[in-house]
């Protein structure tokens, strides 16, 4: 099962807690598609919503594609995800009682061929959990610093 990274949000994991993942499909035209496989895409400020039964991917950049003609598609339109309808059910039921949010955190190229989204259920941090974080990531390195360090001597 080859998977090739396409695009991941960086900030997802810096401002949310990260409860439960899952991964979907997206619809994509054809130059969506193209640019997609060209690494032309952009997570930032975007999200997942549940709509009508359905689940739909918001905020998404991918670029249009550079050889495409009048069929290019809208850079930053509204895309539809693959998602299981028992699936959908219980994610929403967890966004309403718990104030949750579904938030992509990569897009990749599964098997050469389907795009897939990793989607996850997210709760916002408080900006003094994201400075305990940063202070736990600079701890794990200068430990793993201090152990290369004794291991060269």
């Amino acid at each position: 099962m080859a998977i090739d990274k396409v695009a991941v949000n960086r900030k997802a994991r810096h401002d949310y807690f990260i409860l439960d993942t899952f991964e979907c499909g997206i619809v994509l035209t054809g130059t969506e598609i193209k640019s997609v496989r060209a690494g032309k895409v952009n997570l930032k400020d975007s999200f997942a919503l549940i709509r009508n039964g359905e689940m739909w991917l918001i905020g998404v950049h991918i670029s249009p594609y550079e050889k495409g003609s009048y069929y290019n598609h809208e850079p930053e339109r509204d895309r539809k995800l693959l998602v299981h309808k028992a699936e959908i059910i219980r994610l929403n039921s967890k966004i309403r009682e718990k104030g949750l949010t579904l938030v992509p955190l990569s897009i990749y190229i599964k098997n050469g061929q389907h795009a897939k989204i990793e989607l996850a259920l997210v709760k916002g941090k408080a900006e003094h959990d994201k400075r305990d974080t940063i202070a736990e990531r600079d701890a794990k390195r200068s430990m793993a610093r201090a152990l290369r360090r004794e291991d060269r001597e």
